[in-house]
């Protein structure tokens, strides 16, 4: 556990102390209070003139004020990561402290796991100023909307999330070159994204299932929507152990044929 600990804060130092990370934070902070801002107003005056027609079901605009952020804050989640990413492995590789690494008295195991943990808290860090719209449409909001869809918004989130990280941590470990690494994992993040609506529409019942499982995008609609289901998170644990595991294998051959 010390040396899962000491890379830990290896990598979260990294982060921390980067003037790029807090501008990441700050511009991703930024593009989505603008984006929360614009759709709060466009609900507003949707409110606004259904109320001058006077007619027409009434409808839950905080709640489809959330659901659009949460999916942007996802979707914005796509271009980030690999910037995030991109350097975990690659950036080792190319200065050569890879051969410092691989040297010291810690396991790939814990490489790899301190390396995504690390990435995993700037994340969350990110995610956080985040909140701080919604905290203001609570207030301001009547009747208040649910906080547990908020919560479970997040949990969907810091899932999706760390699924998109571990696919990163994994490109990073096979390339010393970031931008090849950054490129690779957006094109991977694309498809899995995408994948539901690029199925053939002849492919067979089977297949088409296993396609719309590997998206994802498809769970985390149901968390936006407050349903969380156990299903979508086995599938993000499944899929974040599963390029855990990759990495791990691939940080081992490097110590092999470094030997």
């Amino acid at each position: 556990m010390q040396g899962l600990y000491a890379i830990y804060r290896k990598e979260i130092g990294h982060y921390f102390v980067s003037p790029i990370a807090y501008a990441v934070v700050g511009v991703y902070a930024f593009i989505c209070a603008g984006v929360f801002n614009f759709s709060l107003g466009q609900a507003v005056q949707q409110a606004a003139q259904m109320e001058m027609q006077g007619g027409g079901a009434p409808i839950d605009l905080p709640g489809l004020v959330l659901q659009g952020y949460f999916m942007f804050i996802a979707t914005l989640l796509l271009f980030v990561v690999p910037m995030l990413t991109m350097s975990v492995f690659a950036e080792e590789r190319k200065r050569g402290t890879i051969e410092l690494l691989m040297t010291s008295p810690v396991t790939e195991t814990q490489i790899v796991l301190g390396k995504f943990f690390g990435s995993l808290t700037f994340l969350a860090a990110m995610l956080l100023p985040t909140v701080v719209p919604i905290i203001f449409m609570y207030f301001f909001s009547q009747p208040h909307f649910r906080v547990t869809i908020v919560l479970g918004s997040y949990l969907g989130a810091l899932l999706i999330g760390g699924s998109l990280m571990a696919i990163g941590t994994f490109i990073s470990s096979l390339t010393e070159n970031q931008i090849i690494a950054a490129v690779l994992t957006f094109v991977l993040f694309l498809l899995l994204w995408i994948i539901e609506i690029i199925t053939p529409s002849g492919t067979s019942a089977t297949a088409s299932t296993v396609f719309n499982y590997l998206s994802v995008v498809r769970p985390f609609q149901d968390f936006v929507r407050g349903v969380i289901d156990t299903t979508s998170i086995v599938y993000y644990f499944s899929l974040m152990g599963f390029f855990v595991f990759l990495t791990v294998r691939s940080v081992d051959s490097m110590r092999w044929r470094r030997a």
